[in-house]
């Protein structure tokens, strides 16, 4: 079977690590030519690039900090410069952290707000013109099942990722038919996003989990490969819940 993303240029957001690293060369292996960007781990986004080099693919990295729109616009422009027009957007840059009610402060709402949804809206409107304009695009966005059920330690970051499955939905409207955008929301999930939380909560999630395990960012990965893919092709704005069956949607 030939590589079905062979010809494609995909951007991928926060491709130093975690799923967004498990994206990366997922799609490099199926053909695509990719630009990873990073936040702060030059060694970690140099190790990805160099094994995406290694399977024959074309790949850069570059410094991005999603909620400022020069850096975004930067990141996009280098992209294009490198490797061609983006045809695929995999945004998985996000951070996560916990507090209380008492003690979450409107810095640290402000600061999750801004990377979460505001660096999502940034990044999708950074792409989406040139893809209108040439008839064919693919975005994913990752939220988060923190979307879909209460958090009370977490209102900032479930807050911004509900955002993120609002803004999916009104831009697959918007964008159709040529460009389609979907949404992944993972459950628990093997990154260092995840270890924000305790390790008895973390037991209590696996617990709830009626698989029982946390997930790998390899499967996250997988299901942002098939949304990118024309296996998808009939699906636009919907969000996909990989939880292990923690969160089931009707």
């Amino acid at each position: 079977m030939a590589d079905p993303f062979a010809g494609r240029v995909a951007l991928v957001t926060g491709g130093s690590r975690g799923i967004g690293r498990a994206t990366a060369l997922r799609l490099a292996r199926e053909g695509a030519d990719v630009a990873i960007s990073f936040a702060s781990r030059v060694a970690a986004a140099d190790e990805v690039v160099a094994e995406i080099r290694s399977l024959g693919r074309r790949a850069t990295a570059a410094a991005c900090d999603v909620s400022q729109p020069g850096e975004v616009q930067r990141l996009v422009e280098h992209t294009r410069q490198q490797l061609g027009p983006i045809d695929l957007l995999a945004h998985c840059g996000a951070i996560s952290n916990i507090a209380s009610h008492e003690d979450l402060t409107y810095e640290q709402w402000r600061e999750t707000i801004d990377v979460n949804l505001h660096g999502t809206f940034l990044m999708v409107f950074a792409v989406k013109d040139e893809m209108l304009r040439r008839g064919f695009g693919r975005m994913v966005t990752v939220s988060s099942i923190a979307a879909l059920r209460p958090r009370q330690m977490q209102i900032h970051y479930s807050a911004s990722k509900a955002g993120v499955i609002a803004l999916t939905h009104c831009c697959a409207e918007a964008f159709a038919p040529h460009v389609r955008i979907n949404c992944v929301a993972p459950g628990l999930t093997e990154t260092e996003m995840a270890h924000v939380l305790p390790p008895d909560t973390m037991r209590r999630v696996i617990d709830e989990t009626p698989l029982g395990r946390i997930g790998q960012p390899e499967e996250i990965a997988g299901v942002i490969r098939f949304l990118l893919s024309e296996e998808s092709s009939f699906m636009t704005g919907q969000t996909v819940v990989a939880s292990g069956g923690r969160v089931m949607l009707p």
